[in-house]
Order: structure tokens, then C-alpha cells, then sequence
């Protein structure tokens, strides 16, 4: 457990004196860059930790392999009854099995693939990488371990939100629709273009997230989630190992609050060009979105396709001259709270931390007993 925080730090501590140091912004580059490939190989490299994710996707892409392998037809492959329309995921698996036929690489690379688009979008719309590290790190770094699928959407639809400041539509639709060809949740980011590149008004802004409240204390959205038929997975995932989390969910108002108060606080040191005014009303749509499922387990995860937003927007203001320290450092307690929640409520998801490069399993694993769909793995990681 003590590893994640150990990680956190080294990170954090490691952008923050590359800032000090030298204000070199191709340097600094390089550094954010190292910092984001070596995340994505601590991530991939772990044995099947995070939730039994995983284990679908490493047995989806096995037999796409052995498919491969055999010279066989695809269209009777398990990833095309489990996800029909999602084709792009689909196209993306095979491509891997012609490169390698074991889940273990396939999981590496999707997740380098991953951090990368990331990456892309971070050094596109921040410019203090230390704040924006420590907000991916409390809001995204944990999910890469495990939703990899709805991960790999989430890179494509930040790539996308260029096209909005830029008002070209075909290529923003461009994007969309190629991260709904990995996760369809990705067109919940739509709405986003047709909102007006414009500040709004202080009121205007609680008037509404007041709105959401109510409605989504109604309950409704929440009901319209649950039936929305792709993301059922993420419904059924919730009845699985998650159960206690069910109800009320009384940290997306907390978390929306904070939002709120430092962006409204910080209002006037926010600048007013259209790449910040986008990425201020994505993290309003964040917002929003958090308030409206509030009475769902999984509902926030649409909101991660604004996330960009809230990682922008708060890392632009505490690069601020004349924002004040405490803002400062509310947005790093609050990043550090939210890492060390997962850390700590995901427990033996996470802990302790392992390798794929050493065989065998951790000494106490509810997921590998329940879902592993070959024990071969056990035995010889490299096997296939």
C-alpha cells in the first residue's frame, strides 16, 4: 500500500523540481513525458490488480489470439457477442494478435497506448504539469488499472475538445465517434460543442448545478442509467465486488462543491481565451454530470470524458501570480484525499503491488479465485 503513495510523491516531487529548476518548456517536456511512460509501464506491468476488468479483456483478447492463431473467422468470437457495436475495441484486438498472443502484453501496450493519449492531451491543455499530475493522479490514475476499454475512449474524446475551441465540427464528431467505437459512453462528451465558448455568469452557474441537484435527487437520471444498455456492464460490474458502494453518493457533492467553490473563487484569474473557456465549462459539465448520478454507482464514470476539464482549469489556476496559497494547496489536499481514498478503499485490488515478470499469484487474491479463466498464467506468465 505504502508503494502508491511512494509513487505519488516521486512523481509529484520530481515535476515540481524540473519547474523550479528550469523553466525550459521542451525540457520540461521530456521530464513530463518520462514521468507520464513511467506511470504507464508501473500500471501495465502489474499482474491483473484493479478488479476482475482484466480478466474479461485478457480472456477476450486470448481468444482473438487463438482465432488469430488458427487462422480461424472472427466473427464468432466472444468480443463480438459481449460488445456488438463497439467494433473499433474489437478491430484494435485483433491488430494486437498479430503482434503477440499473451494478455499480459496486450494489457502493457493498451496501457502505454493510453498514457500517451494522455499525455497528448495534458501537454495540449495545461500548463503547470505538476498541478495537473496531482489531479490525474487523484481523479484518473487508479481507473487505468482496470477500465481499460472505456480508458482508451476517454484519450481519443480529450484529443477532441481542440475542435471545439476551434469550432470545426467534423473533425470534433471526428473523434467522438471513433472513442464510441471503443466505449459508447463517449458520446455523452456531445453536448459539449454546442455549448456557447462563453463565460457565464457566477449565478447562472449555481442556478443550474442547483438544478442538477434536484433532478438528480429525483432519482431519474440515475433510473435512465441503469437502463441504457451498454452501460449495463458497468451496472452488473457494481453488483459484483463493489456492493457496499450502492446508494447515495454523498462524494460527488462533496467533490463538486470543492470544484466549484475554488473555480467561482477564482473566477476573474481564469483567462478568457477559448481554449480556457472550453475547458471551463467542461469541468462544469463534470460537475454536472456528478450531481445528476448522484444516486448511481457507476453514473460518474460519463463524467470522465470532461475530466480534462477540471484537470485544466484547476491546474491554470494555480499557475495564477495572484492566486492565493490556499488555493493552492486545497487542490493538492484535495488530489492527495482522492488518491488515497482509492488506495484505501480498493484495498487487495491494489495490494500488495505485483509483476507480471515473476510467476505464481499473491498470497491473498478474491478476484484471481473467482475469475481466472486459465491457470496456465500461474504457472508460466509467458506460456503463450
Amino acid at each position: 500500500m505504502l508503494l502508491y503513495f511512494f509513487v505519488y510523491f516521486v512523481v509529484i516531487i520530481l515535476l515540481l523540481k524540473s519547474r523550479d529548476v528550469d523553466n525550459n518548456k521542451q525540457k520540461n517536456n521530456i521530464i513530463f513525458l518520462f514521468v507520464m511512460l513511467s506511470l504507464a509501464l508501473f500500471v501495465g506491468m502489474s499482474d491483473m490488480l484493479g478488479g476482475y476488468d482484466r480478466y474479461i479483456y485478457g480472456e477476450l483478447f486470448d481468444n482473438i489470439a487463438d482465432i488469430t492463431k488458427s487462422k480461424g473467422t472472427y466473427k464468432d468470437a466472444y468480443i463480438y457477442v459481449l460488445y456488438p457495436t463497439e467494433i473499433g475495441y474489437s478491430y484494435y484486438n485483433i491488430l494486437l494478435s498479430y503482434i503477440t498472443a499473451n494478455r499480459y502484453i496486450f494489457i502493457l501496450i493498451t496501457t502505454i497506448i493510453i498514457y500517451m493519449l494522455y499525455y497528448l492531451s495534458i501537454k495540449r491543455y495545461c500548463f503547470n504539469y505538476s498541478f495537473a499530475i496531482m489531479l490525474f493522479m487523484g481523479l484518473v490514475f487508479f481507473f487505468t488499472f482496470t477500465y481499460l476499454r472505456q480508458m482508451i475512449g476517454v484519450g481519443i474524446a480529450w484529443l477532441s475538445m481542440r475542435y471545439v475551441y476551434k469550432r470545426n465540427l467534423y473533425k470534433f464528431l471526428a473523434y467522438i465517434l471513433l472513442a464510441a467505437t471503443f466505449h459508447n459512453s463517449a458520446i455523452v462528451l456531445l453536448p459539449l460543442y454546442f455549448i456557447p465558448v462563453k463565460r457565464f455568469k457566477k449565478k447562472h452557474i449555481i442556478i443550474f448545478m442547483s438544478f442538477c441537484l434536484v433532478l438528480g435527487l429525483s432519482g431519474g437520471p440515475s433510473a435512465l442509467f441503469r437502463i441504457y444498455g451498454d452501460i449495463a456492464d458497468m451496472h452488473n460490474r457494481s453488483n459484483s465486488y463493489t456492493e457496499q458502494e450502492v446508494g447515495f453518493k454523498y462524494e460527488y457533492i462533496v467533490e463538486t462543491f470543492i470544484f466549484l467553490y475554488i473555480v467561482l473563487k477564482n473566477y476573474a484569474q481564469i483567462p478568457a481565451t477559448k481554449k480556457d473557456t472550453v475547458m471551463l465549462n467542461a469541468l462544469f459539465g463534470f460537475c454536472s454530470i456528478l450531481l445528476l448520478f448522484v444516486q448511481s454507482l457507476n453514473g460518474g464514470r460519463l463524467g470522465w470524458y470532461y475530466l480534462i476539464g477540471v484537470i485544466a482549469t484547476l491546474s491554470t489556476i494555480c499557475n495564477g501570480l495572484k492566486v492565493k496559497n490556499q488555493t493552492k494547496i486545497l487542490v493538492s489536499l484535495m488530489s492527495f484525499i482522492l488518491f488515497a481514498r482509492i488506495v484505501l478503499q480498493w484495498g487487495f485490488m491494489l495490494s500488495p503491488y505485483k509483476t507480471f515478470f515473476t510467476n505464481g499469484v499473491r498470497s491473498y487474491d478474491p478476484i484471481y479465485e473467482l475469475y481466472e479463466y486459465d491457470e496456465n498464467y500461474a504457472i508460466d506468465k509467458f506460456y503463450r
